[in-house]
């Protein structure tokens, strides 16, 4: 089993992770706010991952057991806030919009010397008030529990462009359509269409950060066209794929 390491501080600091690497599972007593300027960060838990480009956060709740991952090279930003600066409320870990003026206060803030002066005092005072105004995004996969729904899940993300429906998946899983219906709703908070919608974007934003053309991506994580591959995307993220290769 391997050893769950415990920070009581959750470190505010920029650092690089390679492709391919990570941090292993830990937790601390703060709260954190983990954001790549470069690279795909995914962050996974006991349940489930979330994954976030360049556009967006991730919000770790203070005693939450995580790991990271960085697909492509991560620029990797983290900010630590003591458990009782939580300006959006959140329980769970949480997908976070960072718009332009956000992204450069987490810049400014883990680039600046770390001593408690009036200036680094104000500039995270306007990092919470951005915190408080960023929408959430639902970019998570949630981990299943049943062993059919499992088996499933597992099945499409060996291959995202299986296009079988849920009748004949449910087949070779052991369990019906409906029952993986209600499965879907009650273990992963979601239909199966929108599940499988949120894996092929999680795929798609690994094989983007691999620097994949966007073609091959569409055709890799099961869309019909390459358009129609664009259209889900910006409506998922507010940019098109293509905006990867030139990050």
């Amino acid at each position: 089993m391997t050893e769950i390491r415990h920070l009581p501080r959750a470190p505010t600091r920029a650092q690089t992770l390679l492709a391919g690497s990570g941090i292993g599972a830990h937790r601390h007593d703060d709260h954190q706010i983990v954001y790549a300027a470069k690279g795909v960060l995914a962050i996974t838990t006991d349940r489930g991952s979330w994954i976030a480009p360049a556009t967006r956060a991730i919000w770790v709740p203070a005693g939450t057991v995580h790991a990271h991952h960085a697909h492509g090279e991560l620029e990797l930003h983290l900010v630590g806030l003591p458990a009782t600066d939580n300006p959006l409320g959140l329980t769970e870990p949480s997908v976070l919009t960072v718009a332009p003026l956000l992204r450069e206060l987490v810049l400014a803030y883990t680039g600046a010397p770390h001593e408690d002066s009036p200036e680094r005092q104000r500039l995270r005072a306007v990092l919470l008030d951005q915190l408080r105004a960023a929408p959430q995004q639902p970019v998570h996969l949630p981990a299943p529990a049943d062993p059919r729904l499992k088996a499933l899940c597992a099945i499409l993300h060996a291959d995202p462009a299986d296009n079988r429906t849920l009748a004949t998946l449910g087949a070779q899983v052991g369990a019906s359509d409906r029952t993986l219906t209600r499965l879907c709703k009650a273990e992963l908070g979601m239909s199966f269409p929108q599940w499988r919608t949120q894996l092929r974007l999680y795929h798609a934003l690994v094989l983007l950060a691999d620097r994949t053309p966007v073609t091959t991506v569409a055709h890799t994580c099961g869309w019909s066209s390459t358009s129609a591959f664009i259209d889900v995307f910006r409506r998922a993220f507010g940019h098109t794929p293509g905006t990867h290769h030139h990050r």
